[in-house]
């Protein structure tokens, strides 16, 4: 049990450090106001239950473009989804 739940801290640290890396990415590109957590919501919107292996977590966060994250917030906005 204390294995499973290690390895779920060490899951969420990846997931967060990986995500705070892509926060420092958008930065560069003058988009001061994004958060992990919005990175995060963002591309685990696609996941529905189970998560996939760690090297999708990680290609898919890093290679989230502003683009794509733009247009999902907009989406979440007309729908009335608060993100922050």
């Amino acid at each position: 049990m204390d294995e499973l739940r290690l390895a779920t801290d060490d899951l969420e640290s990846i997931i967060e450090q990986l995500c705070a890396t892509k926060v420092e990415e958008f930065k560069l590109y003058g988009y001061e106001d994004v958060t992990g957590e919005q990175i995060w919501q963002c591309v685990s919107a696609s996941y529905g239950e189970s998560l996939p292996p760690l090297h999708r977590l990680a290609n898919d966060i890093l290679s989230l473009k502003v683009t794509a994250f733009m247009n999902w917030m907009t989406v979440n906005a007309y729908k009335g989804i608060d993100l922050d």
